[in-house]
């Protein structure tokens, strides 16, 4: 049996970072539902203090996600960016890879260095060369 998962990220600034994964990867953030929300506060399920305000909109605190484009339902792919109070401080344990060809890695790496992605490392192995850069919130992932 095949499971269906998601990417977690934990960030102290998830919107942020979900607008620039989203950006980075071609993806889509998913809307904010603020009717919805309005009606989990005024039902009690919720309260101001668990939403907040990103780019206009009203939304969860708690975190954002963004979409592959024309994925839904079970068949989604998705990353989710969940809030927490600290921040990253030490090496991933699970990395993306963002596999691009070695004709399109330089172009890449500096389209998201302009997005503001640093680079880390250039590696080879064997036949196999990638970079090895951190998003804004120190996030490391290869561009191979």
């Amino acid at each position: 049996m095949a499971f269906n998962f998601q990417v977690v990220f934990d960030s102290n600034a998830p919107h942020p970072l979900a607008d620039w994964w989203a950006e980075a990867l071609g993806w889509e953030v998913e809307p904010s539902d603020e009717d919805f929300i309005r009606r989990m506060i005024a039902e009690g399920h919720a309260s101001d203090d668990d939403t907040t305000e990103h780019r206009g909109t009203l939304v969860w605190k708690e975190g954002a996600a963004i979409n592959h484009p024309g994925t839904e339902g079970e068949d989604r792919r998705r990353i989710l960016f969940q809030f927490v109070p600290e921040p990253k401080t030490v090496k991933n344990r699970v990395h993306l890879d963002i596999r691009i060809g070695d004709e399109n890695r330089e172009a890449e790496v500096e389209r998201l260095s302009k997005l503001g992605a640093s680079v880390s490392h250039h590696g080879s192995q064997g036949p196999y060369t990638w970079v090895t850069m951190t998003d804004p919130d120190g996030n490391e992932f290869c561009v191979a």
